[in-house]
């Protein structure tokens, strides 16, 4: 065992929680790789098994100067801007327990480690779930989630991660656990903290507990898919946006990806009702009608056939397709969605919010969607790409005048700059 992983061994009393790289199977070595700038690998990775170790990890690491790449189950650890160093990785899968689940109260509070999918397990139980659906679910992570602000479809009806996240607790980055917010739905001391985090990437502290609010299971669910003309699909969206309507997921897709779910062909729209059997039915029927009058295909799903529905669009959102795949997050005016998505090959965008996903083979197609987003009073980051790409082009495409507020912000955080050096905007 090395250096460093002997003094963490001794620092956690715990020699099983750390893994030097020439231990780490080539798959896991090659994950973590992707993340990394610099050619030299880190000295080992690191599973604390408490909050307590964790900080006891960072403030280590703090003494010695060591730069940290946090993870949890490494399903995101290659999104965003390539950490230029890293002697150690830590993750906090391990550090995985439920704290409490007020289910009256309807919050849950649980540690960063624990995957999504267990925690949805778990919530069911009572007929409540977290209102995300973040990418690779069966891997991803609590605190990874809120550490990129990873939700999508469902943000139509519940808003994004920082609008759920009532309470969280992180080590700072000298190790010091702090905690921000509470455990109860009014409650807003914290508030600011909070959404500085989320979305962070683990640039200001490693999160190690969140506490969320849930919601019931709605008694029934059902979809409504239209495809056809650019044209019309772009009066249906404004037509479902103005209506009385209430979807909890509703998104464009481009032509190839309606394509690749089997649909009809042409530019689609899907929305998804969940309420009781009568408003949901009502709901169903009301969007196939404004299709119907518009010339487009139109398809419910109900039951399996629905469900099955969305699992495939998650797999091919969370589908790499190649090594040279460059996977990008946007923001576009919603009005703008039907035309950008007209230049993209595959790709959704959220109706209310504009946000989306888009994917690439080329580095130059990147450019030009970027320009096309930029016109649109909107963005384009890339989240995931083969490491020479992410070098040659800059991944957040950042054109606002807040980076010297970031900059300073870290500078506060983490002045020492070890935890995930060079992932978030600006090289932060």
């Amino acid at each position: 065992m090395n250096a460093i992983a002997s003094c963490l061994a001794s620092t956690i009393n715990e020699e099983n929680a750390i893994y030097p790289w020439e231990n780490l199977e080539l798959s896991q070595q090659k994950q973590i790789q992707q993340a990394i700038a610099s050619a030299k690998p880190p000295n080992c990775i690191v599973y604390p098994r408490t909050q307590a170790q964790l900080a006891a990890v960072i403030a280590e690491a703090h003494r010695q100067n060591w730069r940290v790449l946090p993870c949890g189950k490494s399903s995101k650890i290659n999104w965003g801007g390539l950490v230029k160093s890293a002697d150690i990785v830590v993750s906090t899968e391990r550090i995985n327990q439920l704290i409490q689940h007020a289910v009256g109260d309807l919050t849950v509070t649980v540690e960063a480690g624990m995957q999504f999918s267990h925690l949805q397990e778990i919530l069911a139980k009572s007929r409540q779930f977290i209102a995300l659906d973040p990418s690779r679910p069966e891997l991803a992570t609590i605190g990874g989630i809120v550490a990129t602000a990873d939700t999508n479809s469902l943000r139509q009806r519940y808003g994004s991660v920082r609008d759920q996240l009532l309470g969280i607790t992180f080590v700072r980055a000298d190790g010091q656990i702090a905690k921000a917010g509470g455990r109860v739905v009014k409650n807003v001391a914290g508030y600011d903290l909070m959404k500085l985090f989320t979305g962070s990437y683990s640039t200001l502290g490693v999160i190690s507990q969140v506490t969320f609010r849930v919601y019931p299971l709605a008694e029934t669910s059902g979809t409504v898919v239209l495809t056809g003309t650019a044209e019309a699909i772009s009066q249906a969206a404004n037509t479902l946006r103005s209506s009385a309507l209430t979807p909890t997921q509703a998104d464009l897709l481009s032509t190839q990806l309606t394509s690749k779910l089997g649909l009809n062909q042409g530019l689609g729209l899907i929305a998804r009702f969940q309420s009781i059997s009568e408003s949901v039915k009502e709901q169903s029927n009301r969007l196939l009608a404004v299709g119907e009058k518009l010339g487009l295909d139109g398809t419910i799903y109900v039951n399996e056939h629905e469900g099955s529905l969305w699992q495939r669009l998650r797999e091919l959102m969370d589908d790499s397709v190649t090594d040279s795949t460059i996977t990008c997050k946007i923001g576009v005016l919603p009005t703008a969605a039907v035309e950008v998505l007209t230049k993209a090959e595959m790709g959704l965008i959220h109706l209310a919010s504009g946000l989306g996903w888009l994917q690439f083979e080329d580095k130059n197609q990147v450019l030009k969607m970027r320009e096309q987003c930029e016109s649109n009073r909107g963005f384009l980051s890339i989240l995931t790409a083969p490491n020479p790409v992410k070098e040659a082009m800059d991944v957040w495409g950042y054109s606002g005048n807040s980076l010297q507020v970031m900059r300073q912000i870290k500078a506060q955080f983490d002045s020492k700059n070890i935890l995930s050096n060079g992932r978030f905007v600006g090289g932060i």
